[in-house]
């Protein structure tokens, strides 16, 4: 796949402008810098969120005082009413009375720096610092459409979609995880997203709103709100995301290029303080209490009960399966989930190629060297005292539930593979 993004010449100047400024302060300020330096250029930072367990590491980073830890006790943490919020934000940055980064859809910042998500088509340089979490999202079925016994295999409900040609599916962003999670289970089934059914996108609080008064027959989420959905009687969990592909990548700690650039020993604090969190999170003596924190009404404003089973691993599905202590819970740090892996990167980048999102001819390679800020991550991880790093970018061959793989060497012969596909070339 040879990727050539379609921008135009006035964004291309503008990105290679922002490009120029970050290799100049990548040359000025090598990776040992940032511990030696004696400390951060600002104590400020504004980061955003969605109410999703997979922020926690934002959060729980304010509520344990890390940031100032670290040098950065102005660092303020914001709620974000959806994923088209958290953009629009990210676009007027901090600075514009917006924020400066976020927890965030991973591909949502590949997806600004094209321009493809932002109005005029700006690119809107971006990078990613640390992954978030791996695992946790889940795929929720209406109670109506429960007798039909969809699960992991998504099949069954091939017959009750094309009798019913008003149903609809939700997820969170178009080109984001979730979207990309509904649409490999459907597909993988049998079930064209496209054709078959009508997509549509709900911020992830109000899903469970949603199914209550019909709007969806079936939608893709994080939680709580699929823990929720069960609680409250309204349909089930067909399946956990990490049981489509075990230890997915999820969300990410996105952080404007250009606040970066100007700030680079802050960016690798503000690291260094969610990789701790998320050390704190992973333990799973400290569940309930994690749990505790985000059902607070300063941030999720739910039952902590909505929150902690399936944190710790627990999982109800509303249909009589149950698991106990499963490997699939959300991680937020072991097995490597903190690192961002590039591979990791362009599965989610050759996705949204699949689904006409990027055009096929867009040059990934070029992307995830501009986006991808693993050697920041390094620099934090050091400030942690983290001395277990990955010796790859890449995580190796991937292996879906359906058998199909997905080799970062060879990203075309994977998308050749998919029988079920909507590739574009503009």
């Amino acid at each position: 796949m040879i990727l050539k993004s379609p921008l135009t010449r006035r964004q291309i100047l503008r990105t290679t402008a922002t490009a120029s400024l970050l290799a100049a302060a990548r040359a000025a300020l090598p990776y040992g810098a940032f511990a030696q330096a004696a400390g951060p250029e600002t104590t400020k930072a504004n980061l955003g969120y969605i109410a999703l367990t997979d922020s926690a590491p934002l959060i729980v980073a304010k509520e344990r005082g890390l940031y100032g830890k670290y040098g950065m006790p102005d660092v303020e943490v914001l709620k974000q009413a959806s994923w088209g919020g958290t953009r629009d934000n990210l676009v007027l940055g901090g600075g514009g009375g917006g924020i400066d980064g976020a927890h965030i859809l991973t591909p949502l910042p590949y997806l600004m720096q094209t321009g493809k998500v932002v109005q005029n088509g700006q690119s809107v340089p971006m990078n990613i610092l640390a992954r978030l979490n791996t695992n946790g999202q889940a795929i929720s079925v209406s109670k109506a459409l429960q007798p039909h016994g969809a699960t992991l295999n998504a099949a069954p409900l091939k017959a009750a979609f094309a009798a019913k040609p008003d149903n609809k599916v939700a997820m969170t962003f178009r080109g984001g995880t979730h979207d990309l999670w509904l649409r490999y289970w459907l597909a993988a089934g049998g079930i064209d997203p496209d054709k078959d059914v009508q997509t549509i996108v709900v911020p992830p609080p109000q899903m469970v709103a949603n199914m209550k008064v019909g709007t969806m027959d079936a939608f893709c989420v994080g939680e709580p709100w699929n823990d929720q959905l069960v609680h409250q009687n309204l349909g089930y969990t067909a399946c956990v995301t990490g049981e489509i592909w075990k230890d997915h990548p999820e969300k990410s700690l996105g952080v404007r290029a250009d606040w970066v650039a100007k700030n680079p020993k802050a960016a690798a604090a503000l690291t260094a303080a969610v990789i701790e969190a998320q050390i704190w999170c992973e333990d799973l003596a400290n569940k309930e209490e994690m749990a505790a924190i985000l059902g607070k009404r300063a941030w999720f404003n739910v039952p902590p009960a909505d929150i902690a089973p399936r944190a710790k691993g627990d999982i109800e599905f509303g249909d009589g399966r149950t698991l106990k202590n499963s490997s699939l819970r959300m991680k937020f740090f072991a097995d490597d989930a903190s690192y961002p892996f590039q591979s990791h990167e362009l599965w989610f980048l050759t996705e949204d190629i699949r689904w006409g999102v990027l055009a096929q001819d867009t040059d990934t390679k070029a992307l995830i060297a501009a986006v991808n800020r693993e050697d920041i991550w390094k620099a934090g991880a050091k400030l942690a005292g983290v001395t277990a790093i990955p010796a790859s970018t890449s995580r190796g061959v991937e292996t879906f539930f359906d058998g199909k793989t997905f080799d970062p060497a060879a990203p075309e012969k994977y998308l050749t593979a998919l029988a079920i596909k909507k590739l574009s070339a503009a």
